[in-house]
């Protein structure tokens, strides 16, 4: 199921408030007016905030760093002959205020440079820090970026520049910080060979970017959706006049890649019903902003539209479902809710999407949705008495659309079962959902059963204070198989994550990569083009949490934190969105899910993906499974080698308890995945599904 390209969902309060902090009497001009590449830029006294995902994929971003005496960066170029003579000097300098609150990253700016080519590229002179890849180049034509190898020191107090020039200079500047005195600006040429910024050139033209031709079209297809009367945006974006009063804001969360919310790295992989800003655009909205937000000649196209969200995005649903309604708390934690709700259809009908209307987003952490085999209207019903998953609800998502000619299956006078979560956040409400569900017209039913399989990793344990803490996990595909999608699921510590394709040959590639993870903007992504997953293959899911001081969602940083149900606590999960290769809606095979379902432990606990399980790789809090594992290693490990095999983890599985669904935390081994239950498959075949909200 994909993501309506019309839906979004909540986390636009942080976009708001980051009104607050910005000085919304002008934007810093970051464009050099110098027309000679030669000449040194005219760097700014102030540097902006902004956010760049660095070569492992992980997100960089400057004011998250205000508790450093100093931040560091250098301008970097591949093949370049001065940071290659620096680099021994650039590394000491990195060790001697290693432990003293100095960060130090490079900064990639030249048109063309890529990722692998410049991991190789640093490896080789010996450059180790994080490179971060300013692809667009807006963040080195605001720092004033001419030449490689330029050393520019930054005072976080009030994030001003304490000295540019060669990494020999660089000293007096960090010792001053470091050590809380006032520093005088220095700055010295560097040495380092031309970084080409062509923009840089044009900048004087920047007033003359037209609004009505050029800047309220972008608004309009790209902001407008959910800035408007009725959408989801805190403040409309329909005229000139809202848009000039924002235009600071704008421009901040352009560079810190905030807006719109669409969180996938433009590096990797390609993807349907992406929102993004193009290149040109945000270097195009940045450069309008720059130059004053000038209103330009022409009528404002914006003010003749009526702008209005619509009830439904996708029309008029074929079912309405009214949930009852919930009153919440101001404060507390709420168990998880598992209405049923009758869904009284006189036959049975294949579903084509799915969308949700909530009248409080703030409230709802998630909603997810499963088949019910007879009404039970009024009953609670856990997940592992649904049948098929009809789609959910969670920040950031809107309606769930099938992909091309594959559906699910409804049947004829059920119900429709709902994992509601909560979350109290300062004032009691009422929330009332609805659910809309849309079927494939008769005569024209799907070929193709769409299925869903979460990899997810019960053991994940986060220490408390680690910013970049790693997790991983895997499945293994028992047969050929045709992915469709990839949903990412975290809570509040989840920071980046990637997802990719082991080949059985042994060759990796990379499928989707989240640099900055946000809770607030849950998307399912669509690869553009299906791909084919071959038999024996591995879609591995890496996860980074950040448990620190400088995640501003940290709810405590001096928790451990383990996987939990509860937003304080942790989840992790990548669902897979696919269809068997040889499966049709005529021709079903249900038992490939067994298979496949069978295979889900090895890779939660296969940290090191050597296919057996280490005593060493048992770790996780009391919902996980290494507690048990442990205390019965020896006897599960029945050839005494160290390590439990698939066989021996399916021999110990079938004497663990089974994991429940939903509300309280209960001991377990592992969910299973929510299926797609047609009339051709089993009850006992289809009736499980994840505990974990996405």
């Amino acid at each position: 199921m994909k993501i309506s390209k019309k839906a979004a969902g909540a986390g636009l309060a942080a976009f708001a408030a980051a009104a607050a902090t910005l000085a919304l009497g002008g934007a810093s001009q970051g464009v050099s007016a110098a027309s000679a590449q030669s000449a040194p830029a005219a760097g700014p006294a102030r540097v902006d905030d902004f956010m760049l995902a660095d070569q492992n994929l992980l997100a960089r971003q400057l004011y998250r760093m205000s508790d450093d005496k100093a931040v560091v960066l250098v301008s970097y170029a591949s093949g370049d002959a001065a940071l290659r003579a620096d680099a021994k000097a650039l590394m000491a300098l990195k060790a001697a205020y290693a432990g003293q609150k100095v960060d130090m990253l490079a900064v990639a700016s030249r048109i063309g440079e890529k990722r692998d080519p410049v991991i190789a590229d640093a490896k080789a002179i010996g450059l180790d820090m994080p490179i971060l890849f300013d692809y667009e180049q807006l963040v080195g034509e605001e720092l004033g970026i001419t030449r490689a190898a330029e050393v520019i020191v930054i005072d976080p107090r009030g994030w001003t520049i304490a000295y540019r020039g060669p990494v020999d200079g660089a000293k007096a500047a960090l010792d001053a910080l470091v050590a809380g005195e006032k520093v005088a600006f220095a700055s010295r040429p560097a040495k380092g060979q031309l970084i080409a910024f062509p923009e840089r050139a044009k900048a004087a033209t920047f007033a003359q970017i037209s609004y009505a031709k050029t800047v309220a079209p972008i608004i309009e297809a790209k902001c407008a959706t959910c800035h408007q009367p009725g959408g989801i945006g805190p403040m409309p974006l329909n005229n000139y006049e809202q848009i000039k009063g924002f235009s600071p804001m704008i421009r901040e969360v352009i560079r810190t890649h905030r807006m719109p919310p669409y969180l996938a790295d433009e590096t990797v992989g390609a993807f349907q019903d992406d929102d993004r800003l193009t290149p040109d655009q945000m270097k195009t909205l940045v450069h309008w902003i720059d130059a004053g937000s000038p209103r330009g000649a022409g009528e404002d196209p914006l003010k003749k539209i009526a702008f209005k969200a619509p009830e439904w995005p996708l029309g008029k649903p074929d079912v309405v479902l009214n949930v009852p309604e919930v009153k919440i708390p101001a404060s507390g934690i709420m168990d998880y809710q598992h209405p049923v709700v009758a869904n009284a259809m006189p036959e049975g009908r294949w579903m084509k999407a799915t969308t949700f209307r909530v009248s409080d987003r703030q409230v709802v952490h998630h909603i997810l949705t499963g088949v019910v085999a007879t009404d039970h209207a009024g009953d609670t019903f856990s997940e592992s008495q649904w049948g098929a998953s009809l789609g959910g609800y969670g920040p950031g998502r809107g309606s769930n659309i099938q992909p091309a000619d594959t559906g699910v299956w409804v049947p004829a006078s059920g119900g429709v079962g709902f994992q509601n979560h909560y979350t109290p956040y300062g004032r009691e409400t009422t929330e009332k959902t609805q659910m809309g569900i849309y079927f494939y017209p008769k005569g024209q039913e799907p070929k193709y059963v769409l299925r869903t399989f979460g990899i997810f990793d019960f053991s994940i344990e986060i220490p408390p204070g680690e910013e970049h803490h790693p997790e991983t996990s895997y499945i293994t595909f028992p047969k050929d198989a045709i992915l469709y999608g990839i949903t990412p699921h975290a809570h509040v510590r989840g920071s980046s994550t990637q997802v990719s394709i082991l080949y059985p040959n042994g060759k990796e590639e990379k499928l989707l990569a989240l640099p900055r993870y946000n809770f607030n903007w849950q998307y399912e992504y669509f690869l553009k083009t299906p791909l084919k997953v071959p038999a024996g293959a591995k879609i591995l899911a890496k996860w980074t949490y950040d448990n620190s001081t400088r995640n501003p969602g940290n709810p405590d940083p001096t928790k451990r934190v383990f996987w939990g149900e509860q937003t304080s606590e942790e989840m992790m999960a990548t669902y897979l969105h696919y269809r068997w290769v040889d499966e049709t809606v005529k021709h079903q095979t249900p038992e490939y899910e067994k298979m496949l379902q069978a295979n889900l432990m090895m890779g939660v606990l296969d940290d090191n993906m050597d296919g057996k399980i280490q005593l060493a790789e048992l770790k996780g809090g009391p919902q996980g499974p290494a507690s048990m594992l442990k205390k019965y290693f020896a006897l599960i490990d029945a050839n005494h080698d160290g390590g439990l095999s698939s066989e021996e983890l399916a021999a110990a599985s079938k004497l663990m308890p089974k994991r429940g669904g939903g509300g309280g935390a209960k001991p377990a081994a592992a969910p299973a995945p929510g299926p797609a239950a047609t009339p051709a498959v089993a009850a006992a075949d289809s009736k499980a599904a994840p505990a974990a909200s996405r």
